[in-house]
C-alpha cells in the first residue's frame, strides 16, 4: 500500500473512529470567510466547510476550495488539500473533548488547553507513522475535530503543524 493511500486511509478511519452519536448532516462550499457571529453561536449552526478564510487556507499551503468529507453522518465536515498535506474539519454536537477520551480508539490522547479552550491531541492507531494527527477542541456545546494528514509520511510534522493551525483559528469556533 502506498504512503499516500495509507495517509488517506488514516484520515478516513480517524473520522469514523472519533464518532459516537448522531446529529444532522450539513455541507458547505468553503467559499465563505468565518463571521464574527460564529464565535457566539452554538455548534449546531456551525458550518465547518465555511470556517476557514481563503487567506487562511492559502497561508497553510492549501487550496481554498473545500470538498465535503463526511465519513459518518453525525460528524459533518470538509477537507482542503495542498501539495504537502490535507486538512479536515468536522463537528460533533453530542460529544466533548472529555467524552471522547474514553469513547474513542486512541493510540495517544493528550488533553491540554489550546487557544484558551479544552482540547486534546489525539492519534488513532497507526496514524503517527503516516503523518497524521487530530486535535479535538470543545466548541459551542460539542467538539470541533481538526485533522491533518501528510501526502507522504515525512512530508510534514503533523501534530505541531496542526497545533499551529488550531492556535490561529480556534478562537473563531462557537463558544
Amino acid at each position: 500500500m502506498s504512503k499516500l493511500v495509507r495517509s488517506l486511509a488514516v484520515v478516513a478511519s480517524s473520522a469514523v473512529l472519533v464518532g459516537l452519536s448522531g446529529c444532522a448532516l450539513g455541507e458547505g462550499d468553503g467559499t465563505q470567510a468565518p463571521t464574527s457571529d460564529a464565535a457566539g453561536a452554538s455548534l449546531e449552526a456551525f458550518d465547518p466547510c465555511a470556517f476557514f478564510s481563503p487567506d487562511d487556507l492559502t497561508g497553510f499551503g492549501l487550496s481554498p476550495q473545500s470538498e465535503p468529507f463526511t465519513q459518518v453522518s453525525f460528524e459533518p465536515g470538509c477537507r482542503w488539500t495542498g501539495e504537502k498535506m490535507s486538512l479536515t474539519l468536522h463537528k460533533n454536537v453530542d460529544e466533548t473533548v472529555e467524552s471522547y477520551e474514553t469513547g474513542g480508539n486512541w493510540e495517544k490522547y493528550e488533553k491540554r488547553s489550546i487557544a484558551g479552550r479544552s482540547a486534546a491531541i489525539a492519534n488513532v492507531p497507526g496514524s503517527g507513522t503516516t503523518g497524521g494527527c487530530d486535535i479535538l477542541v470543545d466548541a459551542g456545546g460539542g467538539v470541533a475535530i481538526y485533522g491533518i494528514s501528510g501526502k507522504m509520511a515525512d512530508s510534514i510534522d503533523a501534530c505541531p503543524e496542526l497545533e499551529k493551525i488550531v492556535n490561529q483559528t480556534a478562537s473563531g469556533l462557537p463558544k
